[in-house]
């Protein structure tokens, strides 16, 4: 299901994208990019004299703004504390079950550090040459 809403989203944007084209017998009106360029400066511009405009809706714009980021920082922090403690409580109990699994596999002796003080070097096989063939001979 989700596929096909990717491919449906992506197929749109794709269809957005192409170029129009004329259709015979009737005029073209479409936007061209300078025009697209001038319309979004030109809203961009009106944006900035907004505020000034209507200040009681900049306020609560602002408020509820200040609101959600609020709320976004409360859940943000809950979702952390969450995870901490899940992932606490895990590693616990890993720990808690290795130390119990180390302890059952533990001689009643304490243990001994390894004599070994071979290298990975010292522990790789010698080199052999490849086997050597013997031709046979042939009698004269």
């Amino acid at each position: 299901m989700f596929f096909l809403l990717r491919m449906a989203f992506w197929l749109g944007i794709v269809l957005i994208l192409l170029p129009a084209v004329p259709q015979h017998g009737s005029s073209t009106n479409g936007v061209g990019a300078a025009d697209a360029v001038s319309a979004a400066s030109a809203t961009v511009y009106d944006l900035k004299g907004f505020c000034t405009r209507e200040p009681d809706a900049c306020a609560v714009g602002s408020e509820f703004a200040t609101s959600m980021g609020y709320r976004a920082q409360a859940g943000a922090k809950m979702l952390y504390d969450f995870l901490t403690e899940a992932l606490a409580s895990h590693d616990a109990t890993s720990q808690v079950s290795e130390q119990i699994k180390s302890a059952a596999n533990r001689p009643s002796q304490q243990p001994r550090g390894s004599q070994s003080t071979l290298t990975p070097a010292d522990l790789a096989p010698a080199w052999r040459g490849p086997p050597v063939r013997k031709t046979p001979t042939h009698p004269a």
